[in-house]
């Protein structure tokens, strides 16, 4: 319940430190330069972090909002798309970043998948999850 509690972006932040401390989760190979939607015009300018932050925020979100897929985290992380002088439409985000998110957290063993609905926030991606935010508010 504490992840509901804390702020969402000092949780983040400290989830994405203990991430890199797992040997499954690393950045591939150029993400440096990816967009992180089609309607960006830049990569990330937080390049060496950007990784961990985005797994982090993943797996809060699928606790969240979980059992859910790539295609519903798309519309979360989606944004304006920006079309001139017309009127500005919703664009969703890019789905290689988190499909390899999601698949880095499966072999971590913080996520597993759910038949047909989805993926859900294993026992010890919970814990991690409970542990920090419970840190994070005796802070």
């Amino acid at each position: 319940m504490s992840i509901y509690i804390v702020e969402p972006a000092k949780l983040i932040k400290t989830i994405a430190d203990k991430l890199k401390e797992y040997p499954e989760i690393n950045p591939p190979e150029g993400s440096q330069y990816w967009k992180t939607a089609f309607f960006k015009e830049l990569a990330p300018l937080d390049s060496e972090n950007f990784w961990y932050i985005r797994c982090a925020s993943i797996l809060r979100k699928v606790r969240k909002f979980g059992p859910i897929g790539v295609n519903r985290l798309r519309k979360h992380y989606g944004g304006k798309n920006r079309k001139g002088s017309g009127l500005n439409h919703s664009g969703r985000g890019g789905g290689k970043i988190i499909r390899l998110a999601l698949q880095q957290l499966e072999d971590a063993n913080l996520l597993m998948k759910k038949e047909k609905t989805g993926r859900i926030v294993s026992p010890e991606g919970i814990s991690l999850l409970e542990r920090t935010a419970h840190s994070i508010l005796r802070k």
